[in-house]
């Protein structure tokens, strides 16, 4: 069996502190440059939207400007975070005040957004009305949406990355996974996830359509079966994908590729939201440029 395995372990994330006390190094913020990307972050008070914020603040060339979500309002955004200093920006439910705040500045602006399906296309419209980019990272939004923001997007010459997955390693299964696909004729794709919400996940998802309309039929043997242990069948290529549930294991998907003598395996595992970090400072550094809609950050790469 070959196998190959790419795994994200914990990254704790510390404040490093300059030879002066009362400063951290971290907090670019303190003094942010004229030049720099103000990112807002939408959904700031998630999981997610917290470690964005600390992403954003130790990334070079960008600064977090605004922090907005329906929860925690007015608490102070570094101290929601656990970071050693507050950053003075107070969490808001208003996205208009925060963007026209930062466009009288006349600076470079990124809305991240983290919200969710209903609330995409109106905010990155609001986004837009004031010149600024957008990253979003909602799974489970609507083709249609997409489709409108498209044409939205290029009508207001505006960037707007929709991105399905930030995580690299994600990406670079997709990749290898079509690349395996012409030299395979069976395929499943097995993921576990820790709770049940919207399976199968977007991941799987996307794997499968990426694998789909490639000229290939997949699973021959029992591509009509109606055995529900046999999983199920996206697209209508033969893809099969197997969701497990199981609370403690990390997120991970699994792609099987398989033909008489031989098993290839490509796993990618996500065991912490900050290997999801790297993908999304790309992102935002690589927007700024666009001046319409991306889908899939694997465009960007």
């Amino acid at each position: 069996m070959v196998a190959l395995s790419c795994q994200f372990q914990p990254l704790v994330c510390k404040s490093y502190r300059s030879n002066r006390r009362t400063r951290p190094s971290a907090f670019c913020s303190m003094q942010p440059s004229q030049n720099n990307i103000k990112v807002i972050i939408n959904g700031a008070a998630k999981e997610i939207g917290r470690a964005a914020v600390i992403a954003v603040t130790r990334a070079r060339g960008m600064e977090v400007a605004g922090a907005v979500d329906s929860y925690l309002v007015g608490e102070d955004i570094g101290n929601v975070c656990d970071m050693a200093e507050p950053l003075e920006i107070p969490i808001t439910n208003d996205l208009t005040m925060v963007l026209g705040s930062i466009s009288q500045s006349k600076a470079t602006g990124v809305v991240v957004d983290f919200t969710d399906p209903s609330k995409v296309y109106d905010n990155v419209k609001q986004a837009t009305a004031f010149g600024m980019r957008s990253v979003v990272y909602v799974p489970k939004i609507k083709l249609d949406t997409v489709s409108a923001l498209v044409a939205f997007c290029e009508k207001a010459s505006m960037g707007c990355l929709v991105a399905p997955t930030l995580s690299i390693g994600s990406i670079l299964l997709q990749q290898a996974a079509i690349s395996a696909s012409f030299h395979f004729n069976n395929v499943e794709i097995v993921e576990s996830r820790a709770n049940a919400t919207d399976l199968p996940s977007s991941d799987a998802t996307q794997i499968a359509n990426n694998l789909s309309n490639l000229g290939q039929i997949y699973n021959r043997e029992d591509i009509s079966t109606d055995v529900k242990a046999r999983g199920q069948v996206l697209g209508e290529d033969g893809v099969r994908v197997h969701s497990l549930v199981l609370p403690g294991l990390p997120s991970s998907t699994t792609v099987y590729f398989s033909r008489p003598g031989e098993v290839y395996t490509l796993k990618h595992d996500i065991t912490d939201v900050q290997s999801l970090m790297p993908g999304l400072i790309l992102a935002i550094r690589k927007i700024v440029r666009i001046k319409s809609l991306v889908y899939g950050l694997e465009k960007l790469l």
